[in-house]
């Protein structure tokens, strides 16, 4: 099958895109290589995309013109949007490029759809959609109509979005609320490398709330595995949690990240920062039905995994 994955240099869009070519399929990937975090990581995933099914066009999505003629042209069995200006606290200070890149871009996305029907769409969510709701786990039938962040907002809308396409013109969409994903390749701005980082320089981390937080990790070929299950079950409308069901306290996830870099971590505690939740854990049950599988590697077995490739990325070996 040809698939459209966009975001295709990005974390998550460069690990299933990897498996998408490993199982034989044809993708197409976009991205816009925002300059948002490291395009030299960028483009170093994309590397590894080096194949023969495998092309790559820099286009943004809020180019309409361009996005509706690659719809025309390719015509995709299955489209991956992974294509986000990603991010919580980074949308309290540029909340313009969270309208362009995940509304707009996402509007036009959902015209080409329209106009060049998949047989599945199946797009990036976020856990951030459930704000501070305080019952755990957090189940897809919760309210999320309470966001605290201009990012949780902005996928919100994606689901709605996404849904009046599915109800007007019969597109099969399925969104996925990721729960903070780790491992190899991540991005440089989400914990495992600004902590590592800081872990292996000697300076110190800083701790939101006093490190009274928790967070669900779920290591990314867990990711790619309910994703790519997900696309091959075409759904009027669906929506999944994916994450690892096991929340994490964020001090035993440091001591987690000191053992497997073999160095001790320097702590600075800091209040809560605004945007922030406190706590996330995934229900997955309704994941496990549909799909029969349900995210489980361990923290320490994934962030040793993560740690071998930071150390060896970066030039820590």
């Amino acid at each position: 099958m040809k698939l459209l994955v966009t975001g295709a240099a990005g974390f998550i869009g460069m690990h299933c895109a990897q498996r998408l070519l490993e199982r034989g399929d044809e993708v197409l990937g976009i991205d816009n290589l925002s300059p948002y975090y490291s395009v030299e990581l960028k483009k170093a995933r994309l590397k590894r995309l080096e194949h023969d099914r495998f092309r790559f066009l820099q286009m943004d999505l809020t180019d309409a013109e361009s996005l509706t003629k690659t719809f025309e042209r390719e015509k995709p069995g299955a489209v991956l949007h992974l294509a986000a200006q990603p991010g919580v606290r980074y949308s309290l200070e540029n909340p313009a490029s969270y309208v362009q890149s995940n509304l707009v871009g996402f509007a036009n996305l959902l015209e080409g759809c329209r106009r060049s029907p998949p047989r599945h769409l199946v797009f990036a969510s976020s856990s951030s959609v459930y704000g501070n709701n305080p019952k755990l786990p957090w189940s897809e039938s919760d309210s999320v109509d309470l966001p605290i962040s201009l990012y949780a907002a902005t996928k919100k809308s994606n689901e709605l979005m996404a849904h009046v396409y599915s109800h007007l013109h019969g597109i099969s969409a399925t969104g996925l609320r990721y729960f903070t994903a780790y491992g190899p390749w991540g991005r440089p701005d989400m914990s495992p490398v600004l902590f590592a980082r800081a872990i292996m320089e000697g300076r110190p981390i800083e701790v939101f709330n006093h490190g009274d937080m928790q967070r669900d990790f779920t290591y990314i070929d867990d990711i790619v595995e309910g994703t790519l299950r997900v696309v091959g079950q075409p759904a009027p409308y669906a929506i999944y949690n994916i994450g690892n069901h096991r929340p994490v306290q964020l001090l035993d996830y440091i001591a987690a990240l000191e053992r497997v870099l073999g160095k001790k971590a320097k702590i600075e505690m800091k209040p809560m920062q605004p945007g922030d939740v406190k706590a996330t854990c995934a229900d997955t049950q309704a994941l496990a039905r549909a799909v029969g599988f349900a995210p489980s590697t361990p923290l320490e077995q994934g962030l040793a995994k993560f740690a071998a490739w930071f150390k060896s990325y970066y030039g820590y070996a």
